[in-house]
């Protein structure tokens, strides 16, 4: 059964774990107890003699030696530790166990549960309404195209076709270099992420071009709302398109060798992928083909049937003009779609809806025409626009956790809401469903644990330091390096995966717990929750607390390299 295999692993690995613990070699094979790292006992108390196996486990033995075995030098002696790490990080994954992820789950950064909430609010685009990867190719070659024509840009630009899987969200730009990069929650780049045009910029040129150091000042860094003085973030799924054009006219301009001002160049896309939205290009494409831009249309009625059934209030808040949302909406969930929210307001200009306290709400009639009466109530069935966070907070009451609002955007549509309004949030992550499926690979399996238990010996075998051991470091440093690079290729080869540099969270990821409650990879993952679900946070265990990864095994418990010579100052 699937259980008794469960214990057999658990078994296998912790009785493996407790033989790279306290195996102790002969005193002829390594030259001095000083040079080795200390074992997990603490003291001179005599450890018991050890089982020969683990329940539920055979033919594991504790190694043997003998008075007449030889002597094993440096080199040896660290290959031999490695070959036994290695042979149990084999042992320690069990078949299948990468395929225990879903990309339909909700996960929780903070504890909500569904039955205190009683208002439902949604962005619309990326939450409501999934697209289609073809949207961003026309915003890129619309986009292009005003560049040659209404910024005078060289022709040659047009042989850049948009490159599907070239940038991840979250990325920053660092607006005055003209490079793209990937930074981690504490400000430092990524080494091997960081591009100049198409090509990446060697890390010891990015070393050059800020000063000794990967960090990135918090002064210079994005601000509250992804956009510092420079350096920016791109949040919005929208910006991926920007991102590749930035991209491919920085490197138009380089292989060819013409001078351009990279600030120039960033305002410049900036504003030709700004007059992609401004002239309605966009909405005029989706609503001329709605079933080819639109995915999933059908989950999103799944969801709101589902909470009006059971008696939830709805509402709407949208940066979306009028016209195009009534022509999604009615194709996804029938021409009858506004009887679904209590309150609909389109145009809202968030983030500014959500700080700003003087905007008035203003009515659509019937043909999406302004009224000019003043507003004294949001009533269900109408449509406003504008407005502002505290009015409507006023106006309708609702206010707190009861509240939970969905959207796509970390900091136009959820940052103030958490922040300064109590609201929950729930972050709309696309991107899950193709990350989860590279996680659930055995190949990913494999690398990541096999490079985790090989950091976590290094660790602790640094102590050694003779030429012989130096050398080995070396190889397993490389082997490490590649390991990284394996792992991160998985995801995207340029910038790898959205959610992780090396071994810590990226500064998107940062900002995703930071700012969501929840976080999924669609609305209709809530169609496999009832609506009284409770959803709690795991505790993942900081870094003086109980480890869980295998590099972390036996090196909170042991003595630290250098304890007995510290000693004297304590």
């Amino acid at each position: 059964t699937v259980s008794k295999r469960s214990k057999q692993y658990i078994n296998i690995y912790l009785y493996r774990t407790t033989l790279i613990c306290n195996t102790d070699r002969p005193s002829e094979d390594v030259p001095s107890s000083s040079e080795l790292p200390h074992r997990c006992t603490t003291g001179d108390k005599k450890r018991p003699k050890e089982p020969v196996g683990a329940p539920g486990v055979t033919g594991v033995r504790r190694r043997s030696y003998t008075s007449s075995t030889a002597p094993m030098d440096k080199r040896s002696y660290l290959w031999a530790r490695y070959n036994d790490l290695k042979r149990m990080v084999h042992d320690v994954i069990p078949p299948g166990a990468c395929n225990l992820l879903n990309s339909s789950t909700i996960y929780a950064n903070n504890e909500v549960n569904l039955a205190e909430v009683d208002i439902y609010g949604f962005d619309y685009d990326y939450t409501l309404a999934l697209y289609s990867n073809a949207l961003n190719t026309m915003i890129y070659n619309t986009a292009r195209g005003f560049l040659i024509e209404h910024f005078k840009y060289p022709e040659g630009i047009c042989k850049y076709d948009y490159i599907p899987n070239f940038a991840a969200r979250g990325l920053h730009y660092d607006i005055q270099k003209g490079l793209l990069m990937k930074i981690d929650a504490f400000h430092y780049i990524q080494p091997g992420t960081v591009y100049r045009g198409l090509n990446p910029v060697p890390d010891e040129e990015v070393l050059q071009l800020y000063g000794g150091t990967y960090h990135v000042p918090l002064q210079q860094d994005s601000g509250f709302y992804g956009k510092g003085p420079k350096v920016k973030q791109f949040m919005d799924i929208f910006s991926i398109p920007e991102m590749t054009l930035l991209a491919a006219a920085n490197d138009f301009f380089i292989t060819n060798d013409i001078e351009y001002d990279p600030v120039h160049l960033f305002k410049d896309v900036s504003e030709a992928i700004g007059m992609v939205h401004l002239k309605g290009y966009m909405y005029k494409w989706v609503m001329e083909d709605l079933d080819k831009f639109i995915l999933r249309g059908e989950e999103t009625d799944a969801v709101l049937h589902r909470l009006v059934s059971q008696g939830k209030k709805l509402f709407l808040i949208t940066n979306s003009p009028f016209s195009f949302v009534d022509k999604g909406m009615t194709h996804m969930v029938g021409k009858n779609w506004r009887d679904f929210f209590d309150v609909v307001i389109v145009q809202a200009d968030k983030p500014h809806f959500f700080t700003d306290c003087i905007k008035p709400f203003r009515r659509l009639d019937g043909n999406g025409d302004l009224r000019w009466e003043r507003i004294q109530s949001l009533e269900k069935g109408q449509i406003y626009k504008q407005g502002n966070l505290f009015d409507f907070l006023r106006l309708t009451g609702w206010r707190g956790s009861k509240v939970l609002y969905f959207g796509d955007h970390l900091y136009s549509d959820l940052a103030d809401l958490m922040l300064r309004h109590g609201w929950r949030t729930a972050a709309i992550v696309p991107e899950l469903e193709q990350e989860t499926k590279v996680v659930c690979t055995d190949r990913y399996a494999l690398n990541l644990t096999w490079l985790q238990a090989l950091t976590g010996l290094m660790e602790r075998l640094q102590t050694h330091r003779d030429p012989e051991s130096k050398q080995v470091f070396q190889e397993w440093q490389s082997e490490r390096e590649e390991l990284r690079v394996m792992t991160k290729n998985l995801f995207n080869p340029q910038f790898g995966s959205i959610f992780r540099t090396c071994h810590n969270p990226t500064y998107f990821s940062r900002r995703l717990c930071r700012f969501s409650d929840l976080y999924m990879t669609s609305l209709s993952c809530l169609l496999n929750y009832d609506l009284s679900y409770t959803f709690y946070p795991r505790r993942t265990p900081l870094q003086h607390e109980a480890p869980l990864w295998m590099d972390q095994l036996c090196t909170g418990c042991m003595k630290t390299p250098y304890l007995e010579e510290m000693s004297h100052i304590r």
